[in-house]
C-alpha cells in the first residue's frame, strides 16, 4: 500500500505541481491563474485578491499558494502588467498584500498565449468548470520566463533567455538553420556560458556582479548575479571580511530601483585585488545549474533547451495551422452565407414564400428557388442556410445594397485567397509571425546580461594577507604561533613550502599551528606563479662523494614527502640555497675544504653552481670530490640580497634575543626570498 500510495503522490507532485509543460511552459497553477485573469479581462486593472479568488475555482491548494505564483509571474514583466508595490527582485522585500496590488494582462500575452477555438479543453477538479489542458502558447515562453521547480526524485531549472534571440532561434529553426542559446538574466551581471551545455543536466554558468572601480578607496556594485539579493550579497561580504578573506573599511546599500553598494577600502590597497577577492570568497560570483525538465506525454523529459525551442517552434507552427484552417472555414462560411443573402434579395426570393402556409413548404419553396443559382456557391445549401435566410428582417431588405455586397464579397475573396496562401506557404507565414512579435514588443526586452569567459579565481591569490607566518625554536609554524620569529606575510589560504634539515621537501596548506621541523632549511609561503631555483651539495652517506645539483619545485601534492638526497644513512647537508631566478643560481659559488689526509696537497677547492644543468629535484646531482670534506664557504653572494630562513644571517648564528624578536617590516611579497644556508650555520 506504501509502495502504491508513494508512486501516486510522486506522478502527482511531478505533474501537477513542480514541473512545467513543454507546450506552454507552465505549471498548473500558473496556467490556472492566466486563464482566470483572461475570464475576467475588461481592459482594467484587477485586484490580486480578486484574481486569487477566481482562480480558486480552477486551483484546489489554497489562496497562498496560487498568491505568490501570481506575484511570481508578475515579477518577470512578461505576461502581467502590474500595479502597486510588487515588491523587488533586488532586495527580496516581499510583496504588498493581495487587497493593495493589482494585474492585468499584457499586450504581449493576449496576442500570443490565448486562443480559445484552438484550446484542448477539460473539466476543473469539481467538475464545474472548464480550464485549458495547456494554453495555445505561439512562442517558446518557458525559455524566456525560465523556472524552477522540486518535484519527488527529480528537480527542474531552466534559465531564462532573451526575447529576441529566442525569436532569432525559432526563425533559425524554422529555416533549418543553426544556434545557439544562452541565459539572459533580469538582474543583469557578467556571465560565462562557457560550460552551459544546451541548458542539458551537467550544464551550469557562472555569473558575477558588475564592480565598477570609483577611484582607489571605491568599488561601486551595480548589478547582482541572479537569484542573490543584495541582503544576501552584503552579508556573504561581511563573512569574508570577519573571515580575514578580504579587507575593506566599510559598506553602503543605497538600492531602490537598481542594485547600488558602495565598498570603501582602506588605504594602499589594491582595488583590483579586492575585485579578484570578491569574487573569489562571496556572492559577487555564484554557479547556477542547469537541468531542464519538461513534461511531455505525461511524463518527465530532461531535453536540451534548443530541443524545446524547436518543438515550441513546430508547435507554434501547428496553431498558427490550427487558427488559419479556422480563419478559412469560418470566411468561406461568411461568404456563402453573404452570397445566398444576396441571391435571396435581388432575386426577390422572399416574395415566393408570401402564400406558403407551413413550414416546410417554406423550406421547399425556397430551395427550389435557389436551385438555378447553386451553381455559383462553394458549398450545398442546407436547412439551417435557408432558416438563416428566412430571419432576414424586411428592415434590412429595404435597405439593401448591392453595390456594398459585392465589393463585401470582393474582400471575402481577397481574405479566403490570402488564407490560402498562407496555408500553403506555412513556414513563411510563421516567420513574418515572429518578425510581427519582435517589432512590436522587441524593444522591450534588450539583452541585459553580458557575456564573457573568465577563468575561476585562485583563492589563494587573491586572498587578503592579514595573518603572519612565524617559525618556533621548537620546530612549530603557523599564524597563530606568537613566540616565533615571523617569516612573512600570509593568508589562511596559503600554501607553505618546507626543506627540513634532513633535506626532505614538502608543501603543506597553512594551518595556525603545525609541525614543520627543527632548525629547517627553508620554509616560506609557496603561491601560483612562484618557481624558485634551488642549489643544493650534500655528502652521501658518512664516507660518500659530495654532490651538487641544481633543481626547481616541479610537480608536487600535499602533504607528501619529496627527498632532496639519496636517503642514505649518515647524509650531510653542506650547502643549500634558494634563488628567484636561474641567472641567480648560477652566479653562486663556493670554496670546499678537504679535511687533511695522507698524500693529498690541494685542500681547498673552489666551485660554480654555473657548471650543473638545470634539473629534476629526484636527480641525485654531479659527484664534485669523492675526498672527505671539512667545510664548505661561500665564494661569492649573488646579487641579490641573501636571508635565511629564520631572519638571521647567513654567516653568524642568531641569538635566542634575536629569535625571539620579530623583525619589522615583514615582507608581503608572495616570491620565495633568496636564501644561502651554509655547513657553518648548519652545524
Amino acid at each position: 500500500m506504501y509502495a502504491n500510495y508513494f508512486m501516486d503522490y510522486a506522478s502527482y507532485v511531478i505533474l501537477e505541481r513542480a514541473v512545467p509543460h513543454i507546450n506552454d511552459g507552465l505549471k498548473p497553477v500558473q496556467r490556472r491563474i492566466l486563464h482566470s485573469m483572461d475570464k475576467i479581462d475588461d481592459g482594467r486593472f484587477n485586484k490580486v485578491a480578486n484574481i486569487v479568488g477566481d482562480t480558486m475555482k480552477y486551483h484546489p491548494h489554497g489562496d497562498a499558494s496560487i498568491g505568490d505564483a501570481l506575484v511570481s509571474l508578475g515579477q518577470k514583466n512578461l505576461l502581467i502588467e502590474t500595479q502597486g508595490n510588487w515588491g523587488n527582485v533586488l532586495t527580496g522585500d516581499p510583496a504588498a498584500a493581495p487587497r493593495y496590488i493589482e494585474a492585468r494582462l499584457t499586450p504581449f500575452a493576449k496576442e500570443v498565449v490565448y486562443s480559445p477555438k484552438v484550446t484542448d479543453w477539460q473539466l476543473s477538479y469539481d467538475g464545474r468548470n472548464k480550464e485549458p489542458i495547456t494554453l495555445p502558447v505561439k512562442f517558446p515562453l518557458l525559455l524566456a520566463q525560465g523556472a524552477d521547480g522540486i518535484a519527488v526524485g527529480l528537480s527542474c531549472t531552466i534559465l531564462p533567455h532573451n526575447f529576441n534571440e529566442l525569436i532569432d532561434a525559432s526563425i533559425a529553426s524554422l529555416r533549418g538553420q543553426s544556434f545557439t542559446l544562452v541565459p539572459d538574466f533580469p538582474t543583469g551581471g557578467i556571465m560565462d556560458a562557457s560550460d552551459y551545455k544546451d541548458g542539458n543536466r551537467g550544464g551550469r554558468v557562472r555569473i558575477r556582479a558588475r564592480i565598477e572601480q570609483e577611484g582607489k578607496k571605491l568599488l561601486h556594485i551595480t548589478e547582482v548575479p541572479f537569484g542573490v539579493t543584495t541582503d544576501k550579497l552584503i552579508a556573504s561580504i561581511l563573512k569574508a571580511l570577519d573571515n580575514g578573506k578580504i579587507k575593506i573599511l566599510k559598506i553602503e546599500d543605497n538600492t531602490a530601483e537598481h542594485a547600488d553598494i558602495l565598498i570603501h577600502l582602506p588605504p594602499n590597497s589594491n582595488p583590483d585585488q579586492v575585485i579578484q577577492a570578491l569574487y573569489a570568497f562571496t556572492d559577487c560570483e555564484i554557479s547556477r545549474s542547469a537541468n531542464a525538465c519538461v513534461i511531455l506525454d505525461q511524463k518527465p523529459h530532461f531535453l536540451g533547451v534548443s530541443d524545446i525551442l524547436r518543438y515550441n517552434t513546430e508547435q507554434t507552427k501547428t496553431i498558427l495551422r490550427q487558427e488559419l484552417e479556422i480563419r478559412l472555414r469560418e470566411l468561406n462560411q461568411e461568404w456563402h452565407r453573404s452570397s445566398l443573402e444576396r441571391i435571396f434579395i435581388e432575386n426577390r426570393i422572399y416574395l415566393s414564400i408570401e402564400d406558403c402556409e407551413t413550414w416546410p413548404s417554406i423550406l421547399e419553396t425556397i430551395h427550389r428557388e435557389l436551385e438555378p443559382f447553386i451553381h455559383n456557391l462553394k458549398q450545398p445549401v442546407t436547412d439551417e442556410d435557408v432558416t438563416a435566410l428566412t430571419e432576414i428582417k424586411i428592415k434590412r431588405i429595404s435597405k439593401y445594397d448591392a453595390d456594398k455586397a459585392e465589393h463585401n464579397l470582393l474582400q471575402l475573396e481577397e481574405q479566403i485567397a490570402r488564407t490560402e496562401k498562407d496555408l500553403a506557404h506555412l513556414t513563411r507565414y510563421a516567420i513574418r509571425w515572429f518578425e510581427t512579435i519582435r517589432k512590436k514588443y522587441g524593444a522591450q526586452f534588450p539583452r541585459r546580461t553580458q557575456l564573457d569567459t573568465f577563468e575561476s579565481v585562485d583563492r589563494a591569490q587573491v586572498a587578503a594577507t592579514l595573518e603572519t607566518l612565524y617559525l618556533d625554536e621548537e620546530g612549530f609554524a603557523g599564524y597563530g604561533v606568537k613566540k616565533g620569529e615571523a617569516i612573512c606575510k600570509c593568508s589562511t589560504l596559503d600554501d607553505v613550502i618546507i626543506v627540513t634539515a634532513e633535506g626532505v621537501m614538502k608543501v603543506v596548506r597553512i594551518q595556525e599551528k603545525f609541525f614543520a621541523g627543527k632548525k629547517p632549511l627553508y620554509i616560506n609561503i609557496l603561491r601560483k606563479g612562484d618557481d624558485p631555483v634551488f642549489n643544493l651539495m650534500y655528502r652521501d652517506g658518512r664516507n660518500g662523494p659530495l654532490y651538487a645539483k641544481r633543481f626547481k619545485i616541479g610537480g608536487f601534492t600535499r602533504d607528501r614527502s619529496y627527498p632532496l638526497t639519496r636517503e642514505t644513512k649518515g647524509t650531510r647537508i653542506f650547502h643549500f640555497s634558494v634563488h628567484q631566478t636561474e641567472e641567480e643560481s648560477a652566479s653562486v659559488a663556493v670554496t670546499i675544504h678537504l679535511k687533511a689526509i695522507l698524500k693529498l696537497r690541494n685542500l681547498v677547492r673552489t666551485y660554480s653552481f654555473g657548471e650543473l644543468r638545470l634539473k629534476s629535484r629526484s636527480a641525485q646531482g654531479n659527484i664534485v670530490v669523492k675526498h672527505q670534506v671539512d667545510r664548505i664557504t661561500l665564494l661569492n653572494r649573488p646579487s641579490t640580497p641573501t636571508v635565511p630562513p629564520s631572519g638571521a644571517s647567513a654567516e653568524t648564528p642568531p641569538s635566542s634575543q634575536q629569535q625571539e624578536e620579530r623583525p619589522e617590516p615583514i615582507p608581503e611579497s608572495p616570491q620565495a626570498p633568496t636564501q644561502v644556508m651554509t655547513q657553518d650555520d648548519l652545524f
